[in-house]
């Protein structure tokens, strides 16, 4: 297929690695030339304008955005539509709140358009291993765009799961979900840290991946991090957070569901920007390994 690319970071750029790799023609806008040069290095073809990638793609076109949540979705759109066609897809595969997606699906019907909410997991391993995808809006549009969601994924790594909005609010219970369980890893591995015995993190972690319960890749990763950082001293223990488990705890707040795991994950996160502790390093550096979230210098 052809398909526009709006979003060339962490994520972009390995999303149109990895669909040029399986034959599909792909058009990126950029506005840098350095951006651009790096784009054409890949493979694909660079435009510096959105007009000018509407123009090089044929309807019905395929428009794939992966661009910060909020204002810049709306302003890619809005640089958009003007030049797009009834019948046109709009995909947006970044962590958008959910209901800012049911409303851009409705924005974009009344045009015509189709708008696709497709919330990706993988970060900076879907190059090789594949994404997660969870894809909400209309059926005919899914449909229309699934050999690009299965060349992204691994096998049965995309789900078409309801209508506009469905795809980033499983993905916004999937990063709350996420919250929980880098805690309870934290948690943990701040007590073994703090043992009356010299433990071996990175043993650990790779002892609890044969067999154990607990086992999982977020313990593969913390093998990787403790392997290059036995104690995490190169970096300080302040976790970011991205949106979704702030969404995730007031959809808790207003639907009476009782999430204490995930809400306390959320305000440990707080916590660490005012004192760190070991527990704070190692969500930091798992977050790294994952999605190559920047992690602040010790």
């Amino acid at each position: 297929m052809k398909v526009g690319f709006v979003g060339f970071g962490r994520m972009g750029a390995n999303m149109v690695t990895r669909l040029l790799r399986r034959g599909h023609e792909i058009v990126v806008y950029a506005r840098r030339a350095e951006t651009r040069s790096q784009v054409q290095a890949h493979g694909a073809t660079a435009v510096d304008s959105l007009p000018g990638l509407a123009g090089r793609l044929t309807p019905p076109r395929v428009v794939w955005m992966m661009v910060p949540a909020g204002g810049p979705v709306d302003e890619t759109i809005a640089g958009l539509t003007p030049h797009l066609a009834p019948g046109d897809i709009l995909v947006d595969g970044g962590n958008s709140y959910y209901r800012d997606s049911i409303r851009r699906a409705e924005a974009a019907r009344a045009r015509g358009l189709h708008y696709v909410d497709a919330g990706t997991s993988g970060g900076i391993w879907g190059l090789e291993y594949g994404y997660c995808l969870m894809v909400g809006g209309p059926r005919e549009a899914v449909e229309a765009i699934e050999p690009i969601l299965k060349d992204l994924a691994p096998e049965d790594g995309y789900l078409h799961v309801g209508p506009s909005g469905a795809g980033h609010f499983v993905k916004m219970i999937h990063n709350g979900i996420e919250y929980g369980m880098l805690q309870a890893y934290a948690e943990g591995f701040a007590l073994l840290h703090a043992a009356p015995f010299p433990l071996d993190l990175r043993a650990i972690s790779r002892l609890w991946n044969h067999g154990s319960v607990v086992r999982s890749w977020l313990l593969e990763l913390a093998e990787r991090a403790f392997a290059a950082d036995p104690g995490l001293q190169s970096i300080r223990g302040y976790v970011e957070d991205s949106g979704e488990g702030r969404w995730t705890v007031q959809e808790a707040i207003e639907r009476n569901i009782p999430a204490p795991v995930i809400t306390l994950s959320l305000l440990q996160r707080f916590r660490s920007r005012e004192e760190e502790d070991f527990g704070d390093k190692v969500i930091a550096a798992l977050r790294h390994e994952f999605g190559g979230h920047p992690v602040r210098p010790a």
